[in-house]
């Protein structure tokens, strides 16, 4: 059956738990993604009108871009523009993530511009559209143009949010969900001039309130337990996107880590161990783990595929009748 795999999951209370509390994620992503567009809009407008060198209007011309996350010869439109994003960045010591943008295209995509105060990671992400919660909510806690929020409120829906997703076990207890929520409620209550953010807080509260479950065709149920099925269709496409976001970060921090730690480790096997108990999940999400798990090869064994590769290469060259020049082994 197509769901049955995700019924028995369910019947975890702590993993439904961490499932309901992504689904609220995801609700409030929902919710935010017209705000943060219109503010962060009308925020490039205004930048560029009061500052006398973007009010020029000029655009890059050299396509400057970081390397990795530091810059080199700026040309000075782009100077300006970093300038003015670090101006209005709320903490002077976080660590900005530049390369997030296209620096060259800050004087005429707002977007561009906003994605500098989001965490790594966002380099190909077109628009709030296609943000997670993290991106959103990171954005409004480090650009000033959210004063007019509180940021501690912001800052403890961030908190629960890491702790959601870096949780090796994929489970959350009742209390954990009580605290959850009375946060989410906090932050809601900020945004109350936002009617899709109001609305989405009356969704969290509904599903929050209700003890999923997926009805299987020819099970028996108990009386009553009609009124908490759920389309199991919902619920394995908010299973897939959360899963999906853990798989993304742990894929992140070991690109960026050249080696990697304890802890990540034991985040990637628990999490690879659970999907791969669960065949709907496994046949999923095979590729993705495939990608992660090569991060994570020793330096010997991705010297021994490198060699093998090169050696394959040069016995096509010498089939193909010409002897190729040496080449220059590049791990990547």
């Amino acid at each position: 059956m197509v769901f049955a795999e995700l019924s028995v999951r369910l019947n975890d209370i702590g993993y439904k738990n961490w499932l309901k509390a992504g689904y609220c994620l995801v609700k409030l992503r929902d919710g935010l993604q017209g705000f943060v567009k219109n503010e962060m809009r009308d925020f490039h407008q205004t930048l560029s009108r009061k500052n006398p060198q973007l009010r020029k209007g000029i655009q890059c011309r050299q396509g400057c871009k970081p390397r990795g996350n530091q810059f080199y010869d700026l040309c000075e439109q782009c100077k300006t523009w970093k300038e003015e994003i670090l101006k209005h960045h709320t903490s002077r010591d976080a660590c900005v993530h530049w390369g997030n943008c296209r620096p060259w295209l800050w004087s005429t995509e707002y977007w561009e511009m906003a994605k500098a105060y989001m965490p790594r990671g966002q380099l190909d992400i077109p628009g709030p559209e296609k943000c997670d919660a993290a991106a959103l909510l990171n954005l409004i806690n480090f650009c000033d143009r959210f004063n007019f929020i509180n940021r501690q409120k912001v800052r403890e829906v961030i908190k629960s949010r890491n702790e959601l997703m870096h949780s090796c076990e994929m489970r959350v207890t009742p209390q954990w969900i009580v605290q959850y929520e009375r946060k989410l409620e906090e932050l809601i209550q900020e945004l109350k001039h936002v009617p899709e953010v109001t609305s989405a807080g009356q969704e969290m509260r509904e599903l929050l309130s209700v003890d999923w479950v997926v009805h299987i065709p020819g099970q028996d149920y108990v009386d009553g337990d009609e009124s908490q099925f759920v389309d199991p269709e919902v619920i394995s496409t908010v299973e897939a996107e959360i899963l999906q976001e853990s798989l993304r970060e742990l894929y992140l921090k070991a690109q960026e880590d050249s080696s990697a730690n304890a802890q990540q480790l034991q985040e990637l096997q628990k999490l690879r161990g659970f999907i791969e108990a669960n065949k709907d999940l496994k046949e999923q999400f095979h590729n993705q783990l495939l990608q992660v798990d090569n991060l994570y090869l020793p330096a010997d064994l991705l010297t021994n595929q490198e060699s093998k590769r090169y050696k394959q290469e040069e016995e096509h060259d010498k089939e193909e009748g010409y002897v190729p020049q040496k080449k220059k082994k590049t791990l990547v």
